[in-house]
């Protein structure tokens, strides 16, 4: 049964290399057992898990709080929700044009939150006035309020990119184009499903715009360097209670890796689908992808590609995939779609290693 075992699969980039597979352990660690091989992809159902394992889901993470209370749907100028979240020195900034319209004009607004969501501060802005300038009074104003200064502010929106960066460039802090600004998609998420729709002008013709269809995606994905590239790659799967508090992946074991918000509505019992890249260089390969703010992995079935996605819209080829392996990449993505885009991967040198950098992954949606 899948809450007895975890079954991977995996492959390797050259038939005369060992395959392996990954047997997850509930201590700090990944531990892979090596076995030999015809060049064959095979599937392995592995060790039984600690019976402790998905007893863990009935605890919430402190993010939930977040959830608890939504503000009314309003076109006030200026709101602040605080939870007790401890506050973190990474903030995550977006400003965009929404589907109302206020007076015959577009709605547009300022949010910003940080990562670990101890706030979520609104401001909407006249038309007249979206523009670097009133942007960078806005985000200097805040962090004159705030107890704890950000050191980094990550802005996902590409259309905006411009007057987001020359706003920030004016300010103390680091501007960092990503798409790793997962409590900022959580809440933009929550506006379009619950706020929104309930507006005073809220047109529904205008909902979905700010991303466009998968079809439109023309993107040729970068080839990785030859010096960082993984020889081995597994797909795996992790329980959803490993991540939770109390599960054993934690900030202290993650090496130079990142956790992301998890969604508190998310089944514990569920597994997480990920990618483990083994590599000799993979203290290297680990500096590399936290350097390229890494924001997800995919599949792309179609052209039979493993990428890396990172920044904004960059994308590094990583692994083609054969007949065998598309299998296993569609069962990745179907896993991903469960889970509202969550997944995971990691970097490791050998079987007996800890981990370089465990990510801890969500895609944002498309719409928001």
């Amino acid at each position: 049964s899948q809450h007895d075992v975890v079954i991977i699969s995996f492959f390797v980039l050259h038939s005369s290399l060992h395959l392996c597979a990954l047997t997850m352990t509930m201590a700090t660690r990944i531990l892979v057992a090596l076995l030999c091989s015809f060049g064959a992809l095979q599937t392995f159902a592995l060790v039984p898990l600690s019976p402790n394992t998905l007893s863990r889901g009935a605890n919430v993470s402190p993010f939930s709080q977040l959830y608890m209370s939504t503000p009314p749907p309003s076109a006030e100028t200026e709101e602040m929700i605080t939870t007790d979240n401890k506050p973190s020195e990474e903030w995550e900034l977006d400003c965009y044009s929404r589907p109302v319209l206020v007076n015959g004009k577009k709605l547009w607004e300022v949010l910003i939150t940080d990562s670990t969501g101890s706030f979520r501060y609104r401001k909407a802005l006249p038309s007249n006035q979206v523009n670097s300038r009133a942007l960078r009074a806005t985000v200097e104003e805040l962090m004159d309020k705030a107890d704890v200064k950000p050191s980094t502010v990550r802005f996902f929106r590409g259309a905006m990119f411009n007057m987001i960066n020359i706003a920030l460039s004016e300010l103390e802090v680091v501007g960092r184009p990503s798409r790793r600004t997962i409590a900022l998609a959580q809440w933009l998420e929550e506006r379009h499903k619950d706020i929104y729709p309930n507006m005073e002008g809220y047109k529904k013709t205008m909902a979905g715009m700010a991303g466009g269809p998968a079809f439109l995606d023309v993107r040729t994905p970068v080839k990785m360097p030859d010096a960082l590239r993984g020889e081995k790659y597994a797909f795996v799967a992790l329980p959803l209670a490993e991540f939770l508090p109390g599960g054993d992946i934690t900030e202290e074991n993650i090496g130079v890796g990142r956790l992301c918000p998890i969604d508190p509505d998310l089944p514990a019992d569920a597994f997480v689908q990920g990618v483990v890249i083994f590599s000799n260089r993979a203290k290297a390969l680990a500096a590399w992808l936290a350097g390229t703010e890494v924001a997800a992995l995919s599949c792309d079935l179609r052209k039979r590609n493993l990428v890396v996605e990172a920044d904004i819209d960059t994308q590094f080829l990583m692994a083609r995939l054969n007949d065998l392996q598309r299998e296993e990449g569609a069962a990745f993505e179907e896993g991903k779609d469960t889970l509202s885009g969550l997944h995971f991967v990691c970097v490791q040198k050998g079987e007996d290693d800890d981990p370089e950098g465990f990510w801890l992954l969500r895609e944002i949606p498309t719409g928001i």
